[in-house]
């Protein structure tokens, strides 16, 4: 779609119902305009390649590449996701970008490099709480974990909508092992497991923070969630738990989400 044409499907919509969201990964950095009534997004995404050195000042460039090509007003507040430990806008880890991230803040380099005022969250986060606000948890009171399953494994804590941040649960020491170390998706995947075999492992992390946490739903995510019905039936928890519903628009919907409730 042209930039033109974004621009024409964006202005159909009220102003005050339209935010923004940038996810940043470690392979790819993607944004649209999203509609924060309905969650949905108002044009296709839009994506270019992380830099091989993705430093500040390197993505910050992609950053205002993003942004240009969707012409936002000047006053208008994005959210940005992003892979670390975020608190107040400052990267205190940096997972798959370069180490420079680390005590940088977030917000102050999207600000410098696309002009706007920016929300940072971290990235398990801000798809969380775009499952709760928009997916798989909406209107779900209590206490809602959800889990991603990829590379690593992310999470989120909502509770009664709302998000407790840096809730790290990929890395619980069970059974002597780093858990994203034995139950990641990416794990099945290089150790050639099959379904069956992969939901034991599932099982017992899934048992263990069920008994600590003692949530009210689990919402699985990352890009196995496709295939949810090939494991999520063989766990055996008392905890309801159901596959994600945005898949991998939810960081992008959830950092707009995040930016228009904090703005």
């Amino acid at each position: 779609m042209s930039k033109d044409k974004d621009a024409a499907k964006v202005a159909e919509v009220a102003a005050e119902q339209v935010g923004f969201g940038i996810d940043i990964g470690g392979s790819g950095i993607k944004g649209a305009p999203v509609h924060l009534r309905t969650g949905e997004l108002l044009t296709k995404k839009f994506r270019l390649p992380t830099p091989a050195e993705s430093s500040p000042d390197a993505v910050g460039a992609v950053l205002a590449d993003v942004v240009a090509h969707f012409e936002l007003p000047s006053i208008a507040h994005i959210g940005v996701t992003f892979p670390g430990i975020i608190k107040n806008g400052v990267s205190h880890s940096a997972a798959n970008v370069d180490k420079r991230w680390i005590d940088t803040d977030v917000a102050a380099v999207t600000r410098r490099w696309t002009g706007h005022t920016a929300y940072v969250a971290n990235d398990a986060d801000a798809a969380g709480y775009a499952e709760v606000a928009y997916g798989a948890a909406k209107g779900k009171k209590g206490t809602v974990l959800v889990i991603t399953l990829g590379t690593g494994i992310g999470s989120a804590m909502i509770h009664d909508g709302h998000l407790i941040p840096n809730f790290e649960l990929g890395h619980l020491e069970i059974d002597g092992y780093d858990a994203e170390t034995r139950a990641a998706s990416s794990v099945k995947e290089e150790e050639g497991l099959s379904y069956e075999q992969w939901a034991v492992r599932l099982q017992r992390y899934f048992s263990h923070v069920e008994f600590l946490f003692s949530p009210d739903l689990f919402v699985v995510g990352g890009g196995v969630s496709k295939d949810h019905e090939k494991f999520l039936p063989l766990l055996d928890l008392k905890t309801p738990i159901v596959p994600a519903k945005l898949r991998n628009k939810a960081g992008i919907v959830g950092a707009a989400a995040l930016a228009a409730e904090n703005a």
